[in-house]
């Protein structure tokens, strides 16, 4: 292990003036990351484990992932702390459609194509690319300060995570659990690939409805004589695959011709009219055209009216052009036509036949206009990457039965052996369980783990480990690999054990499944987080992770959600850079209210900066006096009242952090440590034994700065790391092992209830005296006389006591006891002990009531006002939600004005 002093603060100067994050972070990180501290040599500890969701190789760290990240890094840390094997597995997702995209985009860029080359060629330009520029975030990780265990960095395409995918792939199908079929799935046209839903982006788009005329066959007629049942579509050029129109079963309207024939005009052919509640009698003609080849709720409804998929028309290729169905009735006009040219197409041939029924609009003076369609705004699924409108399209592709897999997860939840926090998820959870559809884990790409599956030249499938397994079981038979890979879900699914060596039965398997914690963010809970949760109890026989923490989004400042086409997305490293990692990870645990999405806010960053220069200011206070590292773990003696508080203080502390990480309330946890430092350390506890540091206090002022240290090293790793060294060379002597891998408090004390109302008696002195001289306009640093006119409090003594530290901290040079002279005064109260200071001398009494008294009047007059307003229904409903935000805010600040310009004047008498 490298020794600490060769990375630690010089023995010989003291700490710089300016608390600087640049000059400390990277030393510190590579130091940890060298010497193995992030997972140090534990064989007989507790285990504690986590994984962290693992990014795309081909990503950049996002505010998102700074989130995650930070929280789980706290987690971990806390962990080590308290003397567990701690291990943080981590790793990247080989993120077939991204790496293929950039991949490919690099070819092109130097005029090579994929389809020029053969798939191992390619696979090669990808692996190559991978070892250069495929760890780049990793690398933003560790300027996050996220102690991983990088010594075992995974990837699920390394040979052993492949092994355990290709295992589960043919197990699942020998047990009838993995299974193809022909189904609707998202077409990327662009990709040429069925992608999950978490890669579509829904996008408003101005569009069309149309309204067309079904003629009814064979003369039939509806109760009122029409011929021809009337529908409306988004989608036009669909009809030419059209296999039905869907009636409600109860809509007397259409009850007459529920299984008569009806005619597609363009291409001829004769359908049903069939019966089903997907039809809404109250939307439009209350009839729908049914496409099961290219829509999803048609799909569900060809099914039900007994159209096999098999025998479902599929009108489109690969690229969304125009394709013969089985029955040859579409037009040869209309074939290798692109779908939104055949959608021109339809419309103009529907309105030439006669059968458009146009949508008709009135001006101003009552004269009508026709259009081809009525305009409206459609929610269109795009894909993420392949920057096209999705096609719904129907293919064979491999699905897992996640129904059957779904059962375990839920009973756990249920029982809980899995507690999902915040219990309001529970919910989701099971809404999407209960309805779990079908999972397509097929992709047509060539980077990814491609499928265990060869097929003869009769179509039967072979499902094996290897080719000669798939040989042996087809015979003489000739074989054909299917050229499709899994979904990258498919084998991210099994993280939380592949990742420890299975399917060989590791000693980390044994010891560390199941984890014990998994932090997501709840957008990837049904495309990971359940999924881990089927695979892990159908492979291991029992739950991947005992806690499931889901977080929120990341917003802009504004609520708003963060995308690069708004240009209101954060760049964490940019933070960094400006504030430094520690004070972005505290940002970010302040901010992790359970069950809510973090807004942005820059100025709070800064602000957490502002909070590391104020420790760092206070640890140079410290060297100053001669207080350097403590000597013991458990609490020193204390005699004086504030060193028996402060120890109090950090009792008190300890237990609030503990319980705030054992509830997961990161929130909580940030702002205990924060006001503990802040105020009771920073604030009061050196304002009081300013001047007085003698041995105790020094012993005890040491004690409390490392247990500060201690306390908050999850949230700040890098800042405290290096003041717990250089407090180590303050003692002389250094320190014998890295704040890393310190010992979590353990006081072995207890809260001293005397000494606690004590000093808060003290504090409460001088905050109400700072208030009041505040709002008399007195300056700050001036020095009061103080009657105290009441026997009834502890004052006498604790002033005896305290003395000292009143003159100096609350500005009082002399108390005395008994009535206060005649004249104006103004009085503080400390619980039931009256002070009275005169101000004869001071203060112009009356010039200061005027003041007070307009000042009053107008923030009076504004309260009302604002009340008015905010009491209007037409305001509060109809203003913007910023506009109607500042009235509440200006009322609450007026309001406030009111109440302490009175307490002003009641001062003054």
């Amino acid at each position: 292990m490298t020794d600490s002093s060769d990375i630690a603060p010089d023995s010989t100067a003291e700490l710089a003036k300016t608390f600087d994050p640049a000059s400390i972070e990277a030393r510190w990180y590579a130091h940890w990351e060298e010497n193995g501290l992030f997972r140090p040599e534990r064989p007989d500890a507790q285990p504690f484990t986590i994984v962290n969701p693992p990014p795309n190789v081909t990503g950049s760290l996002h505010i998102g992932h700074a989130l995650d990240n930070t929280l789980q890094d706290i987690v971990i840390r806390y962990e080590r702390m308290r003397g567990k094997d701690a291990l943080w597995v981590v790793g990247t997702d080989h993120a077939g459609i991204a790496t293929q995209m950039v991949v490919e985009r690099n070819l092109n860029s130097q005029g090579v194509k994929r389809t020029d080359m053969s798939r191992e060629q390619f696979l090669d330009h990808v692996w190559e690319w991978k070892g250069q520029s495929g760890g780049t975030i990793t690398r933003q990780l560790r300027c996050l300060g996220c102690s991983m265990d990088w010594s075992r960095e995974q990837f699920t395409m390394d040979p052993h995570f492949t092994k355990a995918v290709v295992k589960v792939f043919v197990d699942l199908y020998k047990k009838g659990l993995i299974y193809r079929d022909k189904r609707l799935v998202n077409w990327d046209p662009a990709l040429k690939t069925a992608i999950s839903d978490l890669e579509v982006e829904t996008r408003e788009v101005q569009g069309g409805f149309w309204h067309f005329r079904y003629p009814l066959a064979d003369g039939v007629t509806l109760y009122n004589g029409q011929d021809f049942i009337e529908v409306a579509t988004t989608r036009p050029e669909t009809m030419l695959a059209d296999m039905a129109v869907a009636v409600h079963p109860d809509d007397d309207r259409y009850k007459s011709v529920i299984g008569k024939d009806i005619l597609q005009p363009i291409t001829g052919r004769r359908f049903k009219v069939v019966a089903d509640e997907h039809a809404d009698p109250e939307l439009g003609s209350g009839a729908v055209k049914i496409t099961p080849g290219h829509d999803f709720n048609d799909f569900d409804v060809g099914k039900r009216a007994g159209i096999a998929p098999g025998d479902m028309y599929n009108m489109f290729d690969g690229d969304a052009r125009v394709v013969q169905t089985a029955d040859g009735l579409i037009p040869e006009n209309y074939l290798g036509q692109d779908r939104f040219e055949a959608r021109d197409m339809v419309v103009a041939e529907m309105k030439a036949l006669g059968f458009l029924i146009p949508h008709v609009t009135k001006d101003k003076e009552g004269n009508e206009t026709e259009h081809d369609a009525e305009p409206r705004t459609i929610q269109t699924p795009y894909g993420d990457r392949g920057g096209v409108v999705i096609e719904p399209w129907l293919t064979d592709q491999w699905y897992v039965d996640a129904e059957t897999l779904a059962q375990p997860p839920m009973q756990a939840v249920r029982d809980g052996r899995i507690e999902i926090v915040p219990k309001t998820w529970e919910k989701t959870f099971f809404n999407w369980m209960e309805n779990i559809q079908p999972w397509c884990v097929s992709r047509q790409l060539w980077w990814g783990h491609q499928i265990p599956a060869w097929y003869a030249e009769d179509g039967e499938v072979f499902v094996a480990e290897s080719e000669e397994e798939a040989q042996k079981l087809a015979g003489d038979k000739s074989l054909t690999r299917d050229p499709d890979v899994l979904d990258t879900w498919f084998s991210s699914a099994l993280w939380p054990f592949a990742t420890l060596g299975w399917p060989e039965n590791t000693a980390l398997v044994q010891k560390h499944y199941p984890n014990d914690l998994l932090i997501s963010g709840f957008d990837i809970l049904f495309f990971w987080d359940a999924r881990m949760a089927m695979q892990g109890m159908e492979f291991m026989g029992e739950v991947p992770w005992k806690k499931l923490y889901l977080h929120g989004l990341v917003r802009a400042a504004d609520g708003a959600k963060m995308s690069k086409s708004k240009g209101n997305v954060v760049d964490p490293l940019g933070l960094i850079d400006r504030y430094g990692a520690d004070a972005l990870r505290f940002f970010m645990a302040a901010m992790e209210s359970q069950g809510r999405d973090v807004k942005m806010d820059e100025k709070r960053v800064e602000g957490y900066r502002n909070f590391a220069t104020k420790l760092w200011n206070a640890a140079r206070f410290c060297q100053s006096n001669g207080i350097g590292a403590s000597q013991t773990l458990t609490a020193p003696a204390a005699t004086t009242a504030v060193n028996k508080w402060i120890i109090g203080e950090v009792v008190e502390t300890a237990a609030e952090l503990d319980k705030a990480m054992a509830d997961l309330r990161f929130d909580a946890a940030a702002n205990t440590i924060y006001h503990f430092v802040w105020d009771q350390f920073c604030d009061w506890y050196i304002e009081l034994v300013k001047g007085n540091f003698d041995q105790e206090t020094k012993a005890v002022a040491g004690w409390v700065l490392d247990q500060i240290l201690v306390m908050l090293h999850p949230f700040m790793p890098f800042i405290t790391e290096e003041l717990w060294h250089a407090q180590g060379l303050i003692s002389g002597e250094g320190r014998p092992y890295e704040l890393i891998v310190a010992k979590w408090p353990a006081p072995d004390a207890a809260v001293d209830a005397e000494a606690k109302a004590e000093v808060e008696w003290l504090i409460a002195l001088t905050s109400a005296l700072r208030g009041a001289k505040n709002e008399l306009g007195l300056a700050p640093g001036a020095k009061l006389e103080a009657w105290l006119t009441s026997t009834a409090g502890p004052a006498h003594g604790i002033i005896e006591r305290n003395f000292p530290a009143i003159d100096r901290v609350a500005r009082l040079s002399t108390v005395n006891f008994g009535a206060a002279p005649a004249g104006a005064a103004m009085q503080v109260n400390v619980g039931d002990d009256i002070f009275v200071v005169p101000l004869e001398g001071l203060i112009d009494v009356a010039a200061e009531k005027a003041r007070l008294e307009k000042a009053k009047a107008a923030s009076e007059k504004e309260a009302k006002s604002l009340e008015g307003r905010l009491s209007n229904p037409n305001f509060v409903e109809r203003a913007k939600p910023e506009a109607v935000e500042k009235a509440r805010a200006d009322h609450a600040h007026h309001a406030a004005e009111v109440e302490r310009l009175g307490a002003a004047l009641a001062r003054l008498g």
